[in-house]
């Protein structure tokens, strides 16, 4: 993942061809988004974890969560 200049924790965001998106809104949308999403998998993995869950396993969910969202806009051929 490549890293934007403005925060470490941040990519840089492209489009489908690879371009870097430039719409200043978009980027900060997106980037709020993904702090707002890493925020809450934090906050789910710490009360697994205080709830006695295996690590492992709640990694493994959060990463199965992510791995089965669908992408309403993609275009059937």
């Amino acid at each position: 993942m490549t890293r934007g200049k403005t925060d470490p924790d941040f990519p840089v965001w492209r489009q489908p061809d690879g371009k870097p998106l430039s719409c200043v809104e978009k980027i900060k949308v997106l980037n709020e988004n993904l702090a707002e999403i890493r925020q809450l998998a934090q906050d789910a993995l710490e009360d697994g974890l205080l709830m006695g869950g295996s690590e492992a396993q709640l990694r493994s969910v959060l990463r199965d969560l992510i791995d089965g969202l669908k992408n309403p806009y993609r275009k059937e051929n």
